[in-house]
């Protein structure tokens, strides 16, 4: 590899447990120094007990202009916090990080926008961050406006905006002011399918112009798809470093040996009471029951399944939706169930937990083993939890057809229910 555009040597980041987090205003610095100018007493760090966690924990590696990097991992593995320390975000415990160039990020919904600010106008501060004159910023305005598809809200103050039109804005910005390093987190699950795809090919484009694009996501099919490499980031370590589709597939591996596969109960996956995740929503549960109701842990080609899913609200969520996609070990997508207003069974919810069902009268997964991850959302808008691994799905050869011919593992992935039949054939030029 020639000179790495980032490199990371021995990164580290600790948190306090509990603690508040507190912006400091300038008062509050002058007050703070006087305080040690006269002798007051400084306060202790506690580094290794039990009030710290290192969020990230001796990170190293190389990332050369140009690559396409996907960094996967479960909730909490610290995949974020390391985005925001590359992005001058959040500065590191230990270690150092050396990025060349200037790097744009999109790491969150409202990440680097003024609420009071027009659209214009924020593209214009965004700009200015980046280091670029406002002869750079005005070359790509247009562009940026075209790409985020939002010419009639823009100069209405971003806080009216949507959360898909801020995400529209906030990436095309990021992607179309020329940045060496683009870093994207999963917000880019909030929009419509038509805007993640334009959104994947941009990143494409991007990487093609010899820039560097750092890419976090769940899903495993935009890792493979658009990343070269992958990294996979487990209790804040970096575990893979290599192939994105080698990447996709021990992250997968690890997922199920932590025990999220089926139990002999029909229980696919359990969130633990004391995860700090039922601090904000989150699915709890996933269950496969029979058409009784009761624990199904084993499962064939066209048997019927009723998927029970356990999830918790932080706050009332009028328009909340429960998603579950079905893919491949590879990360390839195959299947995606959805409770929504097109589905005909939207959902009106308070704050609390609550369960729904999903009844599949023929399951139309071949033989072989897949993965299931689950969202909460409100539909078109946003996340309110992202897509999880919630775990593996075995399913046995079954006889879909009811023919009596039972489908192998070596038949195909999807199996649907069709008839065929004989009719008569005519030649070409012949009267029907």
């Amino acid at each position: 590899m020639s000179s790495p555009v980032v490199s990371v040597r021995g990164l580290g980041k600790q948190y306090q447990l509990g603690a508040a987090l507190r912006h400091d205003t300038l008062r509050d610095h002058i007050s703070h120094a006087v305080k040690r100018l006269v002798g007051g007493k400084k306060e202790s760090r506690k580094t290794d007990g039990e009030d710290f966690i290192w969020a990230l924990k001796d990170v190293s590696f190389d990332i050369g202009r140009g690559e396409v990097v996907g960094i996967v991992g479960r909730n909490g593995a610290g995949k974020s916090t390391l985005l925001k320390i590359l992005s001058q975000i959040t500065e590191p415990s230990t270690g150092e990080v050396r990025v060349r160039g200037r790097v744009a990020s999109l790491l969150e919904v409202g990440t680097g926008f003024h609420p009071e600010l027009t659209g214009r106008e924020n593209i214009f501060l965004n700009g200015a961050i980046l280091g670029m004159t406002r002869a750079e910023i005005r070359k790509s305005f247009d562009e940026i406006v075209a790409f985020a598809e939002v010419e009639k809200f823009l100069d209405t103050p971003v806080k009216r905006y949507s959360s898909g039109m801020y995400v529209r804005l906030a990436f095309a910005v990021a992607a179309h002011l020329e940045p060496e390093v683009l870093v994207v987190d999963e917000v880019l699950a909030v929009g419509d399918a038509a805007f993640r795809k334009k959104c994947m090919g941009k990143m494409g484009e991007v990487a093609s112009l010899g820039r560097t694009v750092l890419l976090v996501s769940h899903n495993m099919g935009a890792i493979t798809s658009l990343c070269d490499r992958g990294l996979v980031v487990d209790h804040g370590r970096i575990v893979f470093d290599g192939p994105a589709h080698t990447a996709v597939q021990a992250y997968n591996s690890s997922q199920s040996a932590a025990g999220t596969g089926q139990s002999e109960e029909g229980v696919i996956y359990t969130l633990p009471r004391d995860s700090a995740l039922l601090r904000k929503s989150a699915i709890t549960k996933l269950e496969m029951l029979d058409a009784e109701g009761n624990p199904k842990p084993h499962l064939a080609t066209g048997e019927s399944v009723a998927l029970r899913i356990t999830f918790y609200l932080s706050a009332p969520a009028p328009r909340c939706g429960v998603e579950i996609m079905f893919s491949t070990s590879e990360g390839g997508r195959l299947l995606v169930i959805a409770t929504d207003p097109q589905s005909g069974f939207p959902l009106n919810l308070e704050e609390g937990f609550h369960a729904v069902e999903c009844v599949i009268e023929k399951l139309p997964l071949g033989a072989g083993d897949f993965f299931i991850s689950g969202a909460l959302t409100i539909p078109y808008e946003e996340f309110l939890a992202r897509w999880a691994n919630l775990g593996q799905l075995s399913v046995a050869s079954g006889d879909v057809y009811d023919s009596g011919c039972v489908v192998t593992t070596d038949h195909s992935i999807i199996v649907t229910d069709h008839r065929w039949r004989v009719v008569a054939a005519r030649r070409e030029g012949e009267p029907e």
